[in-house]
């Protein structure tokens, strides 16, 4: 460093200023006389240095005054260029009123590769800068500079550096240091004017594009309005559509207050895309449009029969229907939009019965349209009712959606798997359904997104379940219960014969011509390949058949026309799944046959009872995951028994022990009241050790005094009881009235018993004793 030197100082607020910079400064009483002392006595040198709060400066620039003047205000004013950057040193005492500082001035770095360097990449983000300012003088200047402690001070005059950051710079002699720190920040702030300038671009463009749309849009529309033509998505075309559209008065109203909305409303409103919407979904549901019913009786009777063999009671209904319809119509009474007009029907039973199709068989009887609404999964109330027009992506619900898929006001719309409606947290989809399906009410159901009363009074609704217990009974009582149960060996032989052969037939691309299947072999097919309440499983085997036809025809291995006997079952769908079991399952003591009802249809129930010692401490043992109903009745049965024991021929010591009750099929839930007799029964055969009969099937709920109860599903239980070859059935004597309902060919080839006394069933169900009762081991 150089030896110091005594010179008057300049504080200044800004700027701030580095060497080689020429600035003017404003001149107050202080500046005044360090500008006066500099002249007189120090060859017009001064130092300038910032004027700090919190602490007096450390560095300095020895400035050299080029001229005094006057600002533009009238003030005066003195420009100064700097020279050297200066170290302040203790304050000194000098000639005039002005502050004389000791300084020593900085000396100048050596330039090394590094600083060559680092000033080259600073002079890069230099010259990027200035080219994005077009400041093209500028540019030349800066190129002409080699040194690099002259490059680095230009950063005083840096608009995008503040004044803490160019105090630093002052106060940072090594020069290496300082272009480090020079290009972090210019790097940083180009980036950053980076994503700024992309920012105004992107608000920039999209604003010239609204700005061209909205000019374009209003040359269109002028253009429109001297060609005399109407603008084709404007409020005015919405309002001739509404006033030309055949609505009813209250949808008119409701739609005319909707267009003036959106004629006031601006083309960029998020609110005229909803009205918009709003307005095509009401504009394009067919109020007033109806179809003609079929008032042929006779007609709609054939049909029904023509494609759907059996189910009488739906087929009978909708005849009943339609003759209704028509007299009221002969009487020119009101027909459409009565209350209570049209029908609302449920089809309860096993999968594969025919529920689905008969909706396409309704609706072509009565000459109307059909619509299919899946519910099943269905737990959103906003699917039934709609959503609110607030909400994002706002619909109807699926009832205004189908009848506008109908394009008619009277269509027969099939609810289907009703049985299978959840609801969660976003409501309950069943208690929507109820205004749906009330009679009394779906005159004047209301969706949320319309909020416009809809007439659904003569709407024929037909709705599908597998399982009556899992519809909500609310529900269910606003609906006509058709339960179709399934169909008899004869009637799969006959639909097999009518209906499933000759479809899968054409699906094969056979003719009848070149194969048949013999009735034998189809009752075969019934009774040990699918036993089942429908016929869906049935068709697979068909299917089956046909294809391995089709293929023996290709290969050559079989010659036109084929017979498929009862023989030929084996080479065409393999060994038959189902076996009778129940002279095997009842072989030993302690196995009973009762009967149940699945969501799959009715089905046989083996009932297994035995016993353990259990050092004289009676108990009761169940499994196979019994519901709470089915354990009640193991315990009624067993107090029974108990109570019971000399009449029934059982020692009570043989029931002092521990009795395990066991139904089979542990994986599957198991409850009802309908097998308490045949538990009762397991129990004393197991006390006695005689074997239930192997032909005989049960089914009863039990009372602790030994009467039979009622139970339901009586139909399916004999269906099943058929199909697994049992001979002797015993029923409560009160569901004896239930047989009606019954086939004809269903109780031909059972024996059905009604009784009140489950002693009585006890009695004929056990196999006779060989000598005399004997005891349970």
């Amino acid at each position: 460093m150089t030896e110091p030197i005594s010179v008057p100082v300049l504080f200044v607020t800004e700027p701030v200023l580095l060497p080689g910079m020429v600035v003017p400064l404003a001149l107050d009483d202080a500046a005044r006389a360090a500008v006066d002392a500099a002249q007189a006595h120090n060859d017009g040198k001064l130092l300038v240095a910032p004027r700090l709060e919190d602490r007096y400066p450390s560095f300095g620039v020895i400035a050299s005054i080029v001229q005094i003047g006057r600002v533009p205000g009238g003030g005066q004013a003195v420009v100064v260029k700097g020279e050297h950057r200066a170290q302040i040193g203790s304050g000194t005492t000098g000639p005039g009123s002005a502050l004389w500082v000791e300084v020593t001035e900085v000396d100048e770095p050596t330039i090394t590769d590094e600083t060559k360097a680092l000033a080259a990449e600073y002079k890069k983000l230099v010259l990027a800068m200035l080219q994005r300012r077009e400041a093209w003088q500028l540019i030349d200047a800066v190129n002409k500079m080699s040194d690099p402690s002259d490059l680095a001070d230009t950063s005083g005059y840096a608009s995008w550096l503040t004044e803490v950051q160019k105090r630093q710079l002052l106060e940072t002699p090594d020069v290496n240091e300082r272009l480090q720190t020079l290009i972090d920040w210019t790097a940083e702030h180009i980036a950053e004017t980076e994503v700024s300038e992309k920012i105004a671009e992107d608000v920039r463009t999209g604003m010239d594009k609204q700005q061209k749309e909205f000019l374009l849009r209003q040359q269109l529309a002028a253009i429109r309005k001297e060609l005399g033509e109407d603008e084709p998505d404007g409020a005015d075309d919405y309002r001739t559509r509404v006033e030309q559209a055949e609505l009813p008065d209250n949808v008119r109203e409701a739609a005319m207050r909707e267009v003036g909305k959106l004629e006031r409303s601006s083309d960029q409103s998020p609110e005229t895309g909803w009205i918009r919407t709003w307005l095509d979904t009401v504009l394009d549901l067919p109020w007033n449009t109806t179809t003609d019913d079929n008032t042929d009786i006779a007609g709609a009777r054939e049909i029904l029969d023509a494609d759907h063999h059996g189910l009488d009671d739906v087929k009978d209904r909708i005849v009943e229907y339609l003759a209704v319809r028509a007299r009221r119509a002969q009487r020119g009474l009101q027909v459409v939009g009565g209350r209570g007009s049209g029908a609302v029907m449920v089809l309860a039973g096993p999968p594969g019965v025919g529920k689905t199709s008969l909706g396409e068989s309704v609706a072509r009887a009565l000459g109307r349209k059909f619509v299919r609404v899946a519910l099943g999964g269905v737990r959103d109330e906003a699917e039934i009712r709609g959503h609110r027009r607030t909400y994002v992506g706002a619909l109807p619900g699926r009832i205004v959606r189908a009848i506008g898929e109908a394009g008619s006001m009277n269509p027969v719309v099939l609810l289907d798997e009703i049985d299978k409606v959840g609801s969660d947290f976003r409501g309950d989809p069943a208690a929507a359904l109820l205004e749906v399906l009330d009679p009394a009410q779906n005159h004047t159901f209301r969706d949320h997104y319309l909020d416009l009363d809809l007439d659904l009074s003569d709407v024929v609704f037909l709705a599908t379940a597998n399982v009556i217990e899992n519809i909500p009974s609310a529900l269910l009582d606003r609906m006509e219960l058709v339960t179709i149960d399934g169909y008899t060996e004869d009637d799969k032989v006959a639909i097999a014969r009518d209906y499933l052969l000759p479809r899968q037939r054409e699906r094969a691309a056979l003719e009848e011509s070149e194969v048949s299947v013999t009735d034998e072999a189809l009752r075969e097919i019934a009774a040990d390949y699918t036993r089942e309440p429908g016929v869906r499983q049935f068709e697979r085997m068909l299917a089956k058949m046909m294809r391995k036809v089709a293929t023996n025809l290709a290969a050559e291995k079989a010659t036109a026309p084929v017979t498929v006997e009862k023989s030929d079952l084996v080479d065409y769908l393999g060994r038959p799944r189902f076996t009778p079991e129940s002279e095997e399952r009842t072989a030993v003591p302690g196995v009973a046959t009762g009967l149940a009802v699945t969501g799959m249809g009715g089905d046989v129930l083996f009932i297994e009872a035995n016993s353990t010692d259990s050092d004289g401490k009676p108990g009761l043992q169940l499994t196979g995951q019994l519901g709470d109903v089915m354990k009640e009745s193991a315990q009624i049965a067993l107090s029974y028994v108990r109570a019971h024991a000399d009449s029934l021929g059982v020692d009570p010591e043989a029931l002092n022990r521990t009795i395990h009750v066991h139904v089979p099929a542990g994986a599957v839930p198991k409850d009802g009241p309908s097998a308490g007799v045949t538990m009762t029964t397991a129990l004393v055969s197991m006390a006695t050790g005689r074997k239930v009969r192997a032909d005989v099937g049960m089914t009863g709920e039990v009372t602790l005094n030994g009467r039979v109860l009622p139970i339901g599903g009586l139909k399916q239980k004999l269906l099943a009881a058929q199909r697994n070859g049992l001979k002797t059935i015993f029923i409560p004597a009160r569901n004896e009235s239930d047989l009606d309902d019954v086939p004809a060919e269903v109780l031909d080839a059972l024996e059905v018993k009604p009784m009140t006394d489950v002693a009585e069933i006890v009695a004929q169900a056990l196999e006779p004793a060989e000598q005399a009762v004997s005891q349970a081991a």
